[in-house]
């Protein structure tokens, strides 16, 4: 670490930063109330704004957003005529998956190998853990120098776009000169990484009909039109041989010309098993940050373990279509629902339903702000270049501040580096990215505020 005061000031911080993080850990707060209680996510949505008032914010507030859930707002003031910076975490998780995979309980922060693993641990509670550090830090060293205003979503893995509804609906709360988004993170570990790119996102009900009743496989199997055995046939459709992903009408050919990703590493950080081939044509890079890639995220079928010799009537899938810079989400979205019902055998009857949407987003990586975070990631880390790459996920919010406030500087950075696994079993956070990245949030609103 850099050898300054504020540096120092942010590695003593960090007992503390994972006695929080491993308290916010602690929430099962999966924002689907179906799986999860919704008092969870309530409790955490308090601890941070308990959190926030304890740092001296003001006007802090819990959000009742369209979707359901909460966000946490809080205003922090700063010397009269400084930068208003927005900063954004969020604090809700995707479900821990199969808990038995897990090496050490989900919702319980556990030191191991020199990481801290749990579900949120890097998307998206230690986010608002660094927020809070390098906040902090500030305070021992003079004062924030900006303004600050801090939301915390509380449904951000859902995709169901409450916190995008609020914003739109109340202009002025989140306005601001630069945006910090915490929640992307590092191409790789200790290398500094800015997001410029976002892909967008649509997410669709499937539900194929054939028959008025499930009917005995041995009595009707043969001739009866099997509705999974179509939704199969309809889902196929999807991919080409190669794996691309083919929608109808949705160009999948555009290539990317930054920091390039190897198959190699790929092949590492997503645990490709031996011998099983990626999918797809191009770059990995032109893959994840340039094109469409459709996933199946479930099917609504019976499981092995009680199977009856059925031919069935009704079969529904969940299915997820990430949308890169330069393709309208919501042309996508038809697109998308078009094929679906264009590929259905048998004259099978299918219905779409949208559940979910998100636009992409491409930063202006040209603006002063990024001058001011690379001088800052570059003394946060020794002296290390700041990189910009691609992400394949999904910040819904971040088009929506873009139109609101066309004026602001928007940068994402975070602690979802590929050994953190997000949305996977075993998510961790490394502490010298939490604790790097702490510091450079803390040198960039330093470098704000000379700026002005």
């Amino acid at each position: 670490m850099p050898d300054s005061q504020l540096a120092q000031t942010v590695a003593a911080l960090q007992p503390r930063a994972r006695t929080e993080l491993a308290e916010l850990v602690a929430f099962k707060s999966v924002a689907d109330f179906a799986q999860f209680p919704k008092s969870e996510s309530e409790r955490a949505a308090h601890w941070i704004a308990d959190a926030l008032r304890a740092e001296g914010f003001e006007d802090v507030a819990l959000l009742d957003t369209p979707d359901g859930t909460q966000s946490v707002y809080g205003h922090l003031p700063g010397p009269a005529g400084a930068p208003t910076v927005l900063l954004y975490a969020h604090y809700d998780v995707q479900p821990p998956l199969d808990e038995d995979a897990w090496i050490s309980p989900p919702f319980e922060l556990t030191e191991r190998d020199g990481r801290w693993y749990g579900r949120g641990a890097a998307d998206c509670k230690g986010g608002m853990i660094m927020h809070l550090t390098a906040l902090r830090a500030l305070k021992e060293h003079g004062g924030v120098p900006v303004n600050i205003k801090v939301i915390a979503e509380g449904s951000e893995e859902q995709g169901t776009g409450g916190l995008e509804r609020y914003a739109e609906a109340h202009p002025e709360l989140l306005a601001a000169d630069a945006i910090v988004i915490g929640d992307s993170g590092n191409f790789r570990a200790g290398l500094p990484t800015v997001t410029a790119t976002l892909r967008g996102m649509t997410m669709v009900h499937v539900q194929v009909d054939t028959l008025e009743g499930n009917l005995h496989s041995g009595q009707f199997g043969g001739a009866a039109p099997d509705a999974l055995a179509a939704l199969i046939r309809i889902l196929d459709s999807l991919r080409a041989e190669d794996g691309s992903t083919t929608v109808h009408g949705l160009a999948a050919d555009a290539t990317w010309d930054g920091l390039q990703y190897s198959d190699a590493d790929f092949r590492k950080d997503a645990k490709v098993l031996d011998g099983v081939e990626l999918i797809g044509t191009g770059t990995v890079a032109d893959r994840l940050w340039a094109r469409p890639a459709v996933t199946v995220l479930g099917i609504d079928c019976p499981p092995v373990v009680g199977a009856t010799p059925s031919v069935h009537a009704s079969a529904r899938a969940l299915v997820s279509l990430r949308v890169p810079p330069g393709i309208d989400a919501v042309d996508a979205t038809k697109l998308l629902a078009a094929h679906l019902e264009g590929a259905a055998p048998w004259g099978a009857r299918v219905g779409v339903k949208q559940v979910g949407q998100g636009q992409p987003f491409r930063a202006d990586t040209t603006s002063p702000a990024y001058a001011s975070m690379a001088a800052a990631l570059r003394e946060a880390y020794d002296g290390k270049e700041m990189q910009t790459s691609g992400l394949g996920g999904s910040i819904p919010l971040c088009n929506t501040l873009a139109g609101l406030y066309p004026e602001a500087e928007i940068l994402l950075i975070g602690l979802s580096e590929p050994e953190a696994q997000i949305h996977a079993v075993n998510e961790s956070v490394s502490p010298d990215e939490l604790e790097r990245l702490s510091l450079a949030e803390a040198l960039f609103l330093q470098r704000l505020a000379e700026r002005g």
